[in-house]
């Protein structure tokens, strides 16, 4: 009786992982959406592939692979053997890094190919989508192996351009989240004072404000200390002060009375944000400049065992502090993009997702159909909530993004080496700008294009 009972347990759970998404998440979540969950499983893929990346990072990972002797051939010289074995060094590092946000892109890649115009649960490839999560994890799998099996030759140079290119839009579009957040947080907290009348809630907003400004100034205070020198670094100078100076100028934008008028919710609030998100960014940016003198996180090459180097035969540390919170805002940004739909059309209309459910009735409704059916609910037979397609491309340029972000947008060199250069500084400063002028674009655009509604 005991296998029997062990034999249908089995079946139950294969039927899980070939079926739909809610049936994934039927005992612990019961209440969510298949829509939501099918996000949430698809990011818990990208997130494997970064955690297996961050592994191949670790420093006593290539000795325990030299102690396989049918992993890793003895020598160093090609990357593919005929009896099969791989050259360890492709699974370390950098290139490892590399093959593995390869592999995670293309799953991903795959997807927004396939997925174009699905319109409801429907579209036959909606089941694809929202199920067989087994099949889709052996695909994954199939993928990485083949990229690991790809020679070195030109692939990292290659790629690290189109790395640069999609972690630029993943900046976007991190920064249209942002706003999002930030005009989603004012205006409820706003609400919530009208509502209840109090002051408390407006103190919240100026506390976060102040809080957000002091930490921009600090940061602005701090680059100058520690990236520039006198009679030296006119580029980190140049820089900050024209990110600082347009922070300032934003700022002051969003309290016009004229911007007010047509934007009742746009503040402080939203500019300290910005403000304080493109400092990390210029941040970011002046930690890749290629010269000792001006960027700290460059050390002086001791011996020849560095894996990182700059055109003068600088080091630098592996995980530094842009790095880390690089990654945090990373997980978090993508988080968001799985779990959440924006209050604002507009924002719905660019990152093609859902509106937020605003009424009680809708609520109670999805209640009910819990209730009967014991499991989270199809949300989409009268169409999708977000474009399969676009999150897709999302994931893309996540992928992108975080393997510039693991290797420090360093780029790979001769002998093995990853070297600072001038390209990851534009990417990232042009990033700022672009992402400042987007910010500028939803102030001003209701003063520009009256007739079109933005409310």
């Amino acid at each position: 009786m005991g296998a029997c009972l062990g034999a249908c347990s089995l079946l139950g759970c294969a039927s899980c992982l070939c079926g739909t998404a809610p049936c994934l998440l039927c005992g612990c979540c019961p209440a969510s959406r298949n829509s939501t969950v099918s996000r949430l499983v698809f990011t818990s893929f990208l997130f494997l592939g970064v955690l297996v990346s961050i592994i191949m990072l670790s420093p006593g990972v290539e000795s325990q692979l030299h102690k396989l002797p049918w992993v890793c051939e003895e020598g160093a010289g090609n990357p593919v053997v005929p009896q099969g074995h791989i050259n360890c060094g492709s699974l370390l590092g950098f290139r490892a890094v590399y093959r593995m946000c390869f592999s995670t892109a293309a799953f991903f890649f795959l997807f927004a190919l396939l997925m174009m115009c699905v319109r409801s649960s429907r579209d036959p490839r909606a089941a694809i989508q929202n199920g067989f999560w087994f099949f889709k994890f052996l695909v994954l799998v199939g993928i990485t192996v083949g990229a690991f099996y790809i020679p070195s030759g030109s692939f990292s140079n290659i790629w690290f351009y189109f790395g640069a290119v999609g972690s630029f839009l993943f900046i976007l579009i991190q920064l249209v989240l942002l706003i999002d957040f930030a005009h989603s947080w004012n205006q409820r907290w706003l609400c919530k004072a009208e509502e209840r009348d109090s002051r408390a809630w407006y103190a919240g907003l100026f506390f976060f404000t102040f809080l957000f400004y002091a930490l921009t100034v600090t940061a602005v205070t701090l680059m100058f200390v520690y990236y520039t020198h006198p009679g030296a670094c006119y580029e980190g100078k140049i820089f900050i002060g024209l990110n600082l100076t347009f922070c300032v100028c934003l700022s002051i934008v969003a309290v016009l009375p004229k911007v007010q008028d047509a934007q009742p919710n746009s503040g402080l609030l939203q500019a300290s944000v910005i403000s304080l998100y493109t400092m990390f960014v210029t941040w970011s940016a002046l930690s890749n400049v290629p010269d000792q003198k001006c960027n700290p996180h460059l050390l002086t090459r001791l011996d020849n065992a560095t894996v990182l180097a700059g055109p003068e035969g600088y080091e630098s540390q592996w995980w530094d502090a842009p790095s880390i919170v690089g990654l945090v805002i990373f997980i978090l940004c993508t988080l968001f993009i799985s779990v959440r739909s924006s209050d604002h059309q507009q924002v719905n209309s660019l990152m093609r997702t859902e509106d937020c459910p605003a009424g009680p009735e809708a609520m109670q409704q999805q209640q009910q159909v819990v209730v009967c059916e014991g499991r989270a609910f199809d949300n989409e037979q009268d169409g999708v909530t977000y474009s399969y397609s676009f999150f897709h491309l999302c994931l893309v340029l996540a992928s992108l993004h975080i393997m510039m972000t693991l290797t420090n947008w360093y780029r790979p060199g001769e002998t093995y080496t990853m070297i600072s250069t001038w390209t990851a500084v534009w990417v990232k400063i042009c990033a700022s700008w672009a992402g400042l002028f987007l910010y500028l674009w939803t102030l001003v655009a209701p003063l520009l294009l009256p007739n079109r509604d933005f409310s």
